[in-house]
């Protein structure tokens, strides 16, 4: 099936390339910020238990899990305000324009850095609504990995100002967060691409439509270039949800 996006770009629909990780209550399920991994588990009452093989009718599971610390998920600013701002309210369109690019972090001192002249380089001249980075080497236990006191590589403070000062409104990156894991929660990268300098009271250029993407993985069978990307989230009230971005060549 073949579908035409803004009059201007022809995707396949029946050729989707998924980026998300999905979420398993087993140890293979990627972990990040000192939690446990999530539970997936029957309601129990009395003597019923909410499973077919144990004998139900139906399946009828909790899940309990953190969509920051458990896979991949899509937060809009509220994740830094103290003022609540809601994922749901904050994404309202859902195809955009998105380039894939490839970034080996540069060694820093302790520290593994993406840096703006990498992003800068990468994009080539390019200004699509949505960047999705994939760092190398690309590892298949990116899916698997506890990230826990692992100090992963993140995107300097002046990669991410380049990013939003280009108009990029959608960033992607297959890093547990964009950030420093341990930096005294000055969230450099976050702040300064939903251009947030108060936590408290918002500037009137802060960027309430835009949204960080953590924890993707694109295989490399997926080439860097061009895409589509078509953003799904769960309908939560919340400043994060588990989300499944999904890309289509151009």
């Amino acid at each position: 099936m073949i579908a035409i996006i803004n009059n201007q770009f022809e995707i396949d629909l029946s050729k989707p390339i998924d980026i998300s990780i999905p979420l398993t209550n087993t140890d293979a399920n990627p972990i990040a910020w000192y939690i446990e991994k999530p539970e997936i588990e029957p309601v129990v009452f009395g003597d019923w238990i909410g499973k077919v093989s144990k004998g139900s009718s139906t399946n009828f599971n909790n899940i309990f899990f953190n969509p920051h610390g458990h896979g991949t998920h899509t937060e809009c600013l509220g994740h830094i305000t103290r003022e609540f701002y809601s994922i749901n309210q904050c994404l309202k369109q859902f195809f955009f324009t998105a380039e894939l690019i490839s970034v080996e972090p540069e060694s820093v001192v302790d520290d593994y850095i993406i840096t703006k002249f990498q992003i800068k380089n990468a994009l080539n001249g390019k200004t699509p609504k949505a960047i999705i980075i994939r760092t190398l080497p690309n590892l298949e236990s990116k899916k698997h990995r506890n990230y826990s006191k692992t100090n992963p590589p993140y995107l300097s403070e002046d990669a991410a100002t380049f990013i939003r000062e280009i108009g990029i409104e959608h960033l992607l990156i297959d890093l547990p967060s964009v950030d420093r894991e341990e930096d005294e929660g000055k969230l450099l990268a976050h702040k300064a691409f939903w251009n947030v300098k108060n936590v408290d009271d918002l500037n009137v250029d802060a960027r309430l439509n835009c949204t960080i993407t953590e924890m993707i993985y694109v295989d490399d069978i997926v080439l860097d270039g061009s895409y589509i990307l078509n953003l799904q989230i769960a309908s939560f009230e919340n400043d994060a949800s588990p989300s499944k971005p999904i890309i289509y060549k151009i």
